[in-house]
């Protein structure tokens, strides 16, 4: 799931809707939106005698110049490639209705972070029935020893 947006944060004083300027270090990956959005890698950061960023393709390509206030450039967020359980008690809420499964999320970049899985009852049965899959396919792939 991914992040919405906050119209308004405290910490940028008062303007609606900005966020605080992106500055790209050397090595970081930035989208420019005056290229479509297209991802690149930062291989020259403005200094004196150079008064753009330059960016290349992560995979190599045609390198091209972002403006110096980075007004263009964006982060790009790590990408979640899995998540694992915490071996922590699952909770339910009985006024909402869902259970909670704490969670380990994991991201391409090698970071992590703690989350919570929320099901509703469905999510719940149908979880149940998924696991309990598992675990018979396991069973059957070590030939019913368990």
């Amino acid at each position: 799931m991914s992040r919405r947006g906050t119209p308004y944060q405290p910490s940028q004083g008062g303007q609606l809707g900005t966020a605080a300027p992106f500055h790209p270090r050397l090595g970081d990956l930035a989208r420019d939106t005056s290229k479509g959005g297209q991802i690149g890698v930062v291989i020259t950061q403005p200094a004196e005698g150079r008064n753009t960023y330059h960016l290349c393709p992560p995979g190599g390509g045609d390198k091209w110049s972002a403006p110096n206030d980075g007004n263009t450039l964006r982060p790009v967020q790590p990408q979640v490639t899995y998540v694992t359980p915490l071996k922590r008690d699952v909770t339910y809420d009985a006024r909402a209705q869902h259970g909670g499964l704490p969670i380990t999320v994991h991201y391409d970049d090698g970071g992590t972070a703690e989350s919570l899985l929320v099901l509703d009852p469905s999510q719940l049965e149908l979880y149940h029935y998924q696991t309990g899959r598992i675990l018979t396919l396991r069973d059957e792939d070590l030939g019913g020893l368990l």
